[in-house]
């Protein structure tokens, strides 16, 4: 949305456009459901997990890191009852971020699971989830000039 010359956006007002951002976001990969798993895969097609997360960040018109390890490096940690719908989550295998994917509120979310799977839905109440679990992220690019807190 523009602004009138002279006028400011209030930070209410930007935090609300990075809401629908990753809500789009987030419907955009829900909407790739199906789709095959590829290492290195960042659509349209096929995907890996940190490619999903690029991809339907990139069709709601927001450019953020390619990998898994950078995607968590550019976003602010969250416990993960602080999760909006958009907002990442993280997990980890022998201490490293080794798969992410996009919070779709009610404790699930999106993503490319691995090679021979497709896109799909998932729970973090699964066991294998909770025990993986890192945490919860909210790109930093989203709330560029947004008060903290």
């Amino acid at each position: 949305c523009a602004t009138s010359p002279g006028t400011r956006e209030s930070p209410s007002n930007r935090v609300i456009a990075a809401d629908r951002v990753a809500a789009r976001a987030a419907a955009t990969a829900a909407s790739l459901v199906g789709a095959p798993y590829r290492y290195g895969g960042a659509g349209p097609d096929d995907f890996d997990c940190s490619g999903l997360v690029y991809y339907s960040y990139r069709l709601a018109g927001v450019t953020v890191p390619r990998v898994s390890r950078d995607q968590m490096r550019a976003s602010r940690p969250l416990q993960l009852d602080e999760a909006r719908v958009g907002d990442l989550v993280f997990f980890s295998i022998a201490g490293k971020v080794s798969h992410v994917g996009i919070y779709l509120g009610d404790h699930r979310f999106v993503h490319a699971p691995s090679t021979g799977r497709t896109v799909a839905i998932a729970s973090l109440r699964q066991p294998y989830y909770q025990r993986h679990f890192l945490r919860a992220g909210r790109l930093d690019v989203l709330f560029a000039g947004a008060p903290d807190g």
